[in-house]
Parts: C-alpha cells; sequence; structure tokens
C-alpha cells in the first residue's frame, strides 16, 4: 500500500511515526473527521510493530494487515494520524520510557503521562488526535486517562477482539481508547464493541424434533454485549478502595459520588470488602503471577537474546517473570477464579466506584525509574485497577479535578458487557456537571 509521507517534525517521545495522515480512512460513517493515535502494539498494514523497544522495531517486518479494531475505525472514517510510543512491551504504568524519552502531560506539566499507552493519551490531551487507541491489561488506559483529564475505557475481557494486538497476558489484555469527551467515547464504543448477540433456539434435527441440545437455546460464546439503553442497578464503593487513595484524590471522587447519588435519587450502598490483606493477596498470588508468567511466555524467547536492548526497570521486571513456575501460574489462575467471581458479586447490575489512580501525576522527578516513591506508587495503582483487572469487567475513567487543580479520576465498573451502558452513564453524569 502507498503512505502518505511522514512528517519530519513531531515529538518523537510521543510518535514513533506521523504522517498527514499515516493512514487515510477506507471509507465514511459514525468517525469520519476523526483522527487516531495507534499504540505501537497494534498491526497496521504497510508498518512494523516496534513494542516500545528500538532493537525489536529493526527486527520487525511491516503487517500485512492491521488489526481489526484498526480496520474498524478506518472503515468507520477516521484516518491514522501515527503510531504513538508505548512504554517498553507494555510492562509499565509511568509512562517513562527509557528508549524514547517520557512524553508531556499537557494537563499537568513537569508531571508524567502515565503509561503504558502513554503516546497515544498525550497526543488526545495535546489535541493532535481526538482518539488515542491502546490497551489496557493492568491499568494502561485508565492511569493515563486520569493523570491527564480524558475519558477512557477498558472494555469486557474478551469483548473487544484484540486480534493483531503484540500481546502482553492474553488473561488480561484488552483493546481500550481514550477521547476528550464522553460523546466520542460512546461513538467509538458503537463501532468497536460488537452489537448485542441474540440467543436462538437450535435448530430442529432430521429426526423431526429439536437439535442435540433439545429446547435449549445456543448460547454465545464470550461475554454478551448489552444495548446501549439498557438500565444499570444500584451504585456501591468500597471504603477499602477508596483508602489506597491520597485524600485530594478520595476527596475529588467523593464530590462526583455524590453528584451520582442526586441522579439517581438514592444512596450508595457501601461494601464491606474487600480486605485489604484479600486485595494484597489477589495482586501478588492472582493477578501479577499471571500476568507475568503470560508476559514472558509472549515476550521472554526475544528478551533473553536481546538483555542488553531492554531498559534496566522492565528488564528487571522481565528477569523476576521468568522465574515463575507453571505451578505457580496454574494456582495464580485458580485465585484468580475465585476472585473474579467474588468482584462480580459485589459489581452484580450495578456500578461499582473507585478511584481510577490513587495519587495524581507524580512529578517527572519523582517518578524517576527505580526509585522507592515510583514503586509505592505502582503498587497502590495496581491494587486499584487489578480490580477491573481480575473481574474481567468493563471501566471507564471519569476525569475529576482535585482542590489543588490536578487531574485525577474515577473509575466506574459494570457488568460484564454493559459496556455501552456504562459510557451512557457516564455522558449523562458529565451533562449533570
Amino acid at each position: 500500500m502507498s503512505t502518505p509521507a511522514s512528517t519530519d517534525t513531531y515529538d518523537r517521545s510521543v510518535w514513533r511515526t506521523k504522517g498527514a495522515p499515516l493512514v487515510p480512512a477506507a471509507g465514511t460513517g459514525p468517525l469520519t473527521g476523526e483522527t487516531v493515535a495507534v499504540k505501537d502494539l497494534f498491526a497496521v498494514a504497510g508498518h512494523p510493530i516496534g513494542a516500545g523497544n528500538p532493537e525489536f522495531l529493526s527486527q520487525a517486518g511491516p503487517q500485512t494487515h492491521s488489526a481489526p479494531a484498526v480496520q474498524a475505525l478506518l472503515e468507520a472514517g477516521a484516518e491514522i494520524t501515527g503510531i504513538s510510543q508505548t512504554d517498553e512491551f507494555a510492562l509499565s504504568l509511568a509512562g517513562t520510557n527509557g528508549h524514547y524519552g517520557t512524553p508531556p502531560n499537557p494537563a499537568a506539566p513537569g508531571r508524567i503521562p502515565g503509561g503504558s499507552s502513554n503516546g497515544s493519551a498525550s497526543a488526545v490531551t495535546l489535541g493532535e488526535v481526538s482518539i488515542g487507541l491502546g490497551t489496557d491489561t493492568g491499568g494502561s488506559i485508565r492511569v493515563p486517562a486520569a493523570y491527564q483529564g480524558l475519558w477512557g475505557i477498558r472494555p469486557t475481557h474478551g469483548l473487544v477482539p484484540i486480534k493483531g494486538v503484540h500481546p502482553l497476558a492474553q488473561s488480561f489484555d484488552t483493546v481500550g481508547w481514550l477521547t476528550r469527551t464522553p460523546q466520542l467515547l460512546a461513538a467509538v464504543a458503537e463501532v468497536l464493541v460488537p452489537r448485542p448477540k441474540k440467543i436462538v433456539p437450535s435448530a430442529p434435527s432430521a429426526l423431526g424434533g429439536m437439535g442435540t441440545t433439545g429446547s435449549i437455546p445456543t448460547v454465545p460464546k464470550g461475554p454478551v454485549a448489552w444495548e446501549a439503553e439498557r438500565p444499570l442497578g444500584r451504585l456501591r464503593t468500597a471504603p477499602s478502595l477508596f483508602g489506597l487513595a491520597d485524600p485530594e484524590v478520595t476527596e475529588a471522587v467523593h464530590g462526583l459520588v455524590g453528584r451520582l447519588e442526586q441522579l439517581n435519587g438514592d444512596t450508595a450502598e457501601k461494601l464491606l470488602g474487600p480486605e485489604p490483606e484479600l486485595l494484597e493477596r489477589w495482586l501478588d498470588e492472582a493477578f501479577q503471577t499471571v500476568q507475568v508468567f503470560e508476559a514472558w511466555a509472549n515476550n521472554g524467547a526475544w528478551i533473553s537474546r536481546h538483555w542488553e536492548a531492554m531498559t534496566p526497570e522492565v528488564g528487571e521486571r522481565y528477569a523476576k517473570a521468568a522465574e515463575v513456575t507453571a505451578e505457580q501460574a496454574a494456582a495464580g489462575r485458580e485465585l484468580l477464579a475465585a476472585a473474579r467471581e467474588t468482584i462480580r458479586s459485589w459489581v452484580a447490575d450495578g456500578v461499582l466506584v473507585l478511584p481510577s489512580a490513587a495519587s495524581v501525576a507524580p512529578t517527572v522527578e519523582e517518578a524517576e525509574a527505580g526509585s522507592e516513591h515510583s514503586g509505592r506508587v505502582r503498587r497502590r495503582n495496581l491494587l486499584l485497577t487489578s480490580v477491573a483487572g481480575l473481574s474481567g469487567l468493563p471501566a471507564v475513567n471519569v476525569p475529576v479535578t482535585t482542590a489543588s487543580g490536578l487531574p485525577a479520576g474515577m473509575s466506574l465498573i459494570g457488568p460484564a458487557g454493559s459496556d455501552k451502558a456504562l459510557i451512557r452513564y457516564a455522558v449523562r453524569l458529565a451533562g449533570a456537571q
């Protein structure tokens, strides 16, 4: 395919490559006129996947087909402005890329952008694109959205096709997106989230009766999408989760919870759990154990031959990942299944509210790789973001502003498949502010 010439003057910490556009729209539709930054994990026809590592990029050949999510946006009328930077192999939440530099956070200058969808997020906040396409495994849409005052969604796990995306950990990987408005977040969902599947009866057999399942309907595999208009149930909060966040973030999120209570005409139900010790165990023994085991299975063969090409911070994480055994991963998956069932029982048919990130964006100096402060921030963020990851449920980031004027985020977690209804719920809240 012929690709428009790449522009020479762009921020290399935000963009791996950029065009005018890089890939033109393939049709017209609801996203005509919109522009997209595509995270450097997605297949874009005619371009290689670099996964945030220059050496990996130099060895990669061009992709023959675009990932389904990318192609769907193009066919809906959007054009691809460029391929945006990502943290190395997506195994970070900070956005401090040791190879290409830290992208700016225009909403909070001097502070980190959040990762690993950092390039896509910065491109949206800068106004260079209207849509940032990224992935969310452990919070890589929600954290940059919170740090930069953007709307973002981590969809129901398995609902939006992940095909054509370089994997981190398939048990948690999702395709997500960021926008400056909830209305555009909803418009992208109409393109990327499958329409609700209808459950149909089995066909009659040749003997004149029902098929092999009798009169039992054929149930679609995987999560089933809701209609956008389907109502959500009661609002719920968990004080133990709010306790993980800094007071200024908690105060800002509580203010928005109050608006939701007014809209719903009901007081949010307070959940008793999870106990801090249980959440810590879920994170360590289930989420992170399974995540890094799968990350090593996906990337370890290449990394083991190119340790010198890795930044120290991410290289250290992969070195620890190489030590996780199949037995530990199996035990982690058992605990993961139990955690998923428990968290889904909390949400039920309603909406669970919690902070998207534990703090406002740290300064670039505070987030220096390997610092003790950086490690504490990352862990508190993961304790919050892993709730949606463990449960496989959709989570929408709603921007909030702290008393000091810095961006922060509130996550709305809904039932499996409720992605469009959850965004509609958020749009309604935005209109009431």
